[in-house]
């Protein structure tokens, strides 16, 4: 009796968190899918291919590694500067990789866009893996340098150094920000340390792979590497509750004992998201937006987002439900909660404003981005030198340029945003905020029927 109350008690709690009229339908979602894949156009560094769509970036960063005798060029630039950092870059083509496999059926026509966005990022990736034995490249340019100045990346002209890390991954082990921290933090530094990353690639060579060794190395190695801890955040540094999400797939589809321990933890994480359970202790805006931080707080909500419909999806494989003490949740609960966050950001909030650059009738026009918020090369073909750039940082009018799909850091914990390009923390864009949206926007411009 106490268990049926409580479970009548939770459902009730989150209609009442949840309850939204949306005018969002399956259209809109397929919309902004096509928009948040083709912001990675603008991110894009090296020489741009003959159907680039956004027409007004031009080819950068075409000597990367030239210096050191290596060939650096192509990737990301991760968000508003001219810099390219690996880890980052890594998360962001993981995610967008995961993406696919999960969702890329409800991708349509967009599933050759998103694995084109995926491969411009890889290529780099394998680039900096192996242009020298034992040697990993992990970052392109000095951002404390790049930071001085406010210029498009075709115009760049701050060193291009290049930063490297040798002899690593699980032999010699530790943080790649830990050799680097002068270049890498505080932008990029890794608070959670490497062991999450250990067992997030381990776990990933498995799903490839299936070699039983990799198996054998979670097993081993899990307890040590983060699978005893609960954590409640999921982003490009700390990757241990994605980690357990994708490894809670093997329990529930295959019934792989050694992967119960994740499906409980994955259920701890969900329980600690949703209002009226035992374990409730997330942060929630007044209007529904899950809030972790001031600096890029969507970030946060695109990964969460994910993470609900993932997980929503392997528990759908065999009638599984999310055990929270005495009450549990169904995958239509989590559901509804990714739901909520991917309406706010399109634009149901109390701001009534997207979130998302181009998308929707209200949108951003002042994005802390270089190349948007400087003429392009094509308009302006003359160099905007380092300091001269600094009149558009500070200009009150709109980027001229549209860095469509892209989605930004966003509104306060009470849901305030400031439309101000030297907010970076909230006007912002970065690679790793829109890569877990792709997969999140595939499955609802996919649903016959949303619940709200």
């Amino acid at each position: 009796m106490v268990s049926t109350i409580r479970v009548v008690s939770v459902q009730f709690v989150w209609l009442a968190f949840s309850l939204c009229c949306s005018a969002l339908d399956s259209r809109d979602y397929y919309n902004a899918l096509e928009k948040s894949i083709l912001f990675f156009e603008g991110q894009r560094s090296g020489k741009l291919p003959s159907n680039q769509h956004l027409t007004w970036r031009g080819d950068s960063g075409l000597s990367d590694g030239s210096s050191y005798h290596v060939d650096l060029v192509g990737g990301y630039y991760d968000a508003g500067d001219n810099v390219k950092f690996g880890l980052p870059m890594a998360f962001s083509m993981t995610m967008l990789s995961w993406s696919i496999i999960e969702f890329g059926s409800s991708m349509q026509d967009q599933m050759e866009h998103a694995k084109a966005s995926i491969r411009w990022g890889t290529d780099y990736l394998l680039k900096a893996s192996t242009a020298t034995p034992d040697t990993l490249y992990v970052q392109v340019a000095d951002p404390n340098m790049d930071h001085r100045c406010w210029e498009r990346p075709e115009d760049m002209d701050t060193p291009r150094n290049v930063y490297k890390v040798f002899d690593f991954a699980d032999q010699y082990r530790g943080s790649y920000s830990d050799s680097l921290g002068s270049v890498v933090c505080p932008f990029y530094c890794s608070y959670s340390g490497y062991h999450d990353e250990l067992l997030w690639g381990a776990s990933w060579i498995h799903r490839a792979s299936q070699n039983g060794s990799y198996l054998a190395y979670i097993h081993s190695n899990g307890h040590t590497l983060g699978a005893d801890e609960d954590d409640y955040s999921f982003s490009w540094d700390d990757k241990r509750v994605g980690t357990k999400v994708l490894l809670s797939k093997g329990f529930l589809e295959k019934s792989i004992e050694e992967f119960q321990l994740y499906k409980v933890h994955s259920d701890n994480y969900i329980c600690s998201l949703i209002p009226g359970t035992s374990s409730f202790q997330a942060q929630y805006t007044t209007g529904g937006l899950l809030y972790k931080g001031s600096e890029s707080n969507l970030q946060y909500a695109t990964s969460m987002a994910f993470l609900l419909l993932t997980y929503a999806k392997y528990l759908n494989s065999n009638g599984g439900v999310v055990s929270c003490g005495t009450s549990t949740l169904t995958a239509a609960n989590l559901i509804s909660l990714a739901k909520k966050q991917v309406d706010y950001i399109l634009g149901q909030n109390p701001a009534k404003m997207s979130y998302m650059v181009g998308f929707g009738e209200r949108y951003p026009q002042h994005v802390h981005h270089r190349g948007s918020s400087l003429p392009s090369v094509h308009t302006h073909p003359n160099r905007i030198a380092c300091n001269e750039g600094f009149q558009y940082l500070y200009s009150s009018l709109s980027n001229p340029n549209v860095l469509v799909g892209a989605i930004l850091g966003g509104p306060d914990n009470r849901d305030n945003f400031a439309d101000d390009r030297n907010n970076y923390q909230q006007s912002e864009p970065a690679t790793y905020i829109n890569a877990p949206f792709v997969g999140a926007l595939a499955y609802f411009s996919a649903a016959t029927s949303i619940a709200n």
